[in-house]
């Protein structure tokens, strides 16, 4: 890893701390509680951590199965907010399917095959990935957002690319153009790009 995307990491750290910030204090002042800032504010805790390992260990960390199983909590708590938010009758039943995706994942990733691993990771994370990039859409075309909030379908499209591109590396396949060496040249502006966008959709709706 070189120094510039250690600087893109340590930005996009910086932009997911400020997040985690403003969905707790939100949380905090919210007469209702809302749960889903929880899981927002969740997953871009992660987020952190994840960038903040990135830079210490570099990708070498990324082979590790504990940190894959982590970082499927960035998408799964993501969606888990956006359903939570607009569909909260559907909130406990996803947050079932979330569990056990992330159960899933976890067997799967220390005692299956690589194929079963992969497969199962990219299954759980399409599904969160469809509705992080479904649910902001449909919440702009029902008044039910502000269209600003576009943004956290901008995000859903790089998070789901960069997190399927990764699992099929990790499996010594390739993804369309995304080879090895693509993928990590790319990887640290992805995920600067991904927050900021996330940054933006949240933050518009915010205002409203």
């Amino acid at each position: 890893m070189n120094i510039f995307d250690q600087i893109v990491l340590l930005a996009t750290g910086l932009v997911a701390l400020y997040l985690v910030w403003r969905f707790v204090d939100h949380y905090r002042q919210s007469p209702g509680k809302p749960l889903q800032d929880i899981y927002y504010a969740a997953s871009f805790a992660v987020l952190l951590v994840a960038g903040l390992l990135l830079i210490v260990l570099s990708y070498s960390v990324l082979q590790s199965p504990l940190v894959v199983i982590v970082a499927a909590l960035i998408p799964l708590c993501l969606s888990l907010g956006l359903v939570s938010e607009f569909f909260p009758a559907w909130g406990k039943g996803y947050l079932i399917f979330a569990l056990v995706g992330l159960v899933a994942i976890a067997v799967t990733r220390f005692t299956g095959p690589a194929g079963l691993a992969t497969g199962t990771l990219v299954i759980w994370h399409s599904i969160a990935g469809l509705i992080i990039f479904g649910l902001p859409l449909w919440a702009v075309t029902q008044g039910k957002a502000p269209g600003g909030f576009i943004g956290v379908t901008v995000g859903g499209v790089l998070i789901g690319l960069g997190g399927i591109a990764l699992a099929f590396v990790k499996t010594g396949s390739q993804l369309l153009f995304f080879s090895p060496e693509v993928v990590f040249a790319i990887l640290a502006p992805l995920l600067l790009l991904m927050t900021l966008a996330f940054a933006w959709g949240f933050m518009e709706k915010a205002k409203v």
